[in-house]
């Protein structure tokens, strides 16, 4: 398998690459594989070392995170009506949509804030989110905390770490990967409480 350099990814995609990254994974349907929490902390990693404009880079991600929710949210709630419409087939039965849409009811803010920091739910939940008909104004208000915790922290910690620690890019790797499991904490954690 060959080694994905996401530093080298980065430099030649520059801000508007990410930028473009960050909105896919966050609320196009097809975002769900692509590399948001890793992305983000090595574009930090690069503005400590002058490669990227750090104000730059977070102000674009913050934007992008904000409105690629939107879009997955807007999406949801066009599709959602048309779901209810359709017979029960297979992969598809109508009280997952009334399950989905009491699950926002109940937990809609926290899901929002919570599905910024795991990998995969992050681009479903909007989504989810549209189809369950929560109110928008609600979603907007946590996509706009989550995105600001996700898109501007994330970058940020990564500049840090590159500004005091020397040649952080060669413990990348086991960074990301701690940051990847760090990102499955908090819904372990809530689906624990919740049992």
């Amino acid at each position: 398998m060959p080694h994905i350099d996401l530093q080298t990814i980065i430099a030649a995609i520059g801000i508007s690459g990410v930028a473009a990254i960050v909105f896919a994974e966050s609320g196009l349907f097809i975002g769900f594989f692509l590399p948001g929490d890793s992305l983000l902390f090595t574009a930090g990693l690069l503005a400590s070392q002058h490669l990227l404009h750090l104000p730059t880079l977070i102000a674009v991600s913050f934007l992008a995170a904000v409105l690629g929710d939107s879009v997955g949210y807007a999406f949801g709630k066009r599709i959602g009506p048309r779901l209810f419409t359709r017979e029960d087939s297979i992969l598809f039965h109508k009280q997952h949509l009334v399950r989905t849409e009491a699950f926002f009811a109940r937990y809609g803010s926290k899901a929002i804030l919570l599905a910024r920091f795991v990998p995969i739910v992050r681009t479903f939940t909007p989504i989810l989110a549209g189809v369950g008909k929560m109110r928008y104004q609600t979603f907007l208000t946590y996509n706009v905390i989550g995105a600001f915790g996700w898109a501007v922290g994330v970058p940020l910690l990564g500049y840090w770490l590159g500004s005091v620690v020397p040649n952080v890019d060669h413990y990348l790797l086991p960074i990301v990967l701690l940051i990847i499991i760090i990102s499955f904490i908090p819904p372990v954690l809530e689906w624990r409480r919740e049992k």
